[in-house]
């Protein structure tokens, strides 16, 4: 069983992990800069003001606020959760990985204004979303999340 303080110590990780890679990109690269790597991977600076994929980015301001309040509410409820001695070692575990996601992105909000994103996949000229550690652990979270809740019993 994942203990609490273990649960804190992952989130931590991620944070310090997300925020020092951000540090690096910010020091390096001005906005916009691209680095090829591979035929499929790039580093690029850019600046998220909006949500997953840029959703309202274009918005006059507003999303600020709101995805600063959703993510300190998601948090607090995360933290609920890793407290309870209930759910599977996978879940906590999952849980650990958003709540350091959630407050990697919400700590550049409330610096910057804005989400750096710095990891760009693409296939020829097909681009997904520029994304962050910090999203990374967000998503594997998730999915974590989705299979261990699949792989509970069934109740009648």
């Amino acid at each position: 069983m994942l203990k609490f303080k273990q649960g804190l110590s992952i989130a931590a990780l991620v944070i310090a992990l997300d925020q020092i890679s951000k540090y690096y990109v910010i020091q390096v690269f001005a906005w916009g800069d691209l680095l090829k790597v591979t035929s499929f991977f790039d580093l690029v600076r850019a600046h998220n003001t909006g949500a997953a994929f840029s959703l309202f980015a274009s918005q006059p301001g507003w999303q600020r606020g709101f995805f600063i309040a959703v993510a300190s509410i998601a948090s607090v409820f995360i933290l609920y959760l890793l407290r309870k001695d209930s759910g599977s070692m996978l879940s906590k575990l999952s849980l650990s990985l958003i709540l350091g996601g959630a407050l990697g992105n919400l700590i550049d909000r409330l610096a910057h204004g804005y989400v750096v994103d710095f990891l760009s996949l693409h296939l020829g000229s097909y681009y997904w979303p520029a994304f962050n550690i910090a999203d990374s652990a967000i998503t594997i979270g998730a999915v974590l999340l989705i299979w261990d809740s699949l792989k509970q019993p069934k109740h009648a």
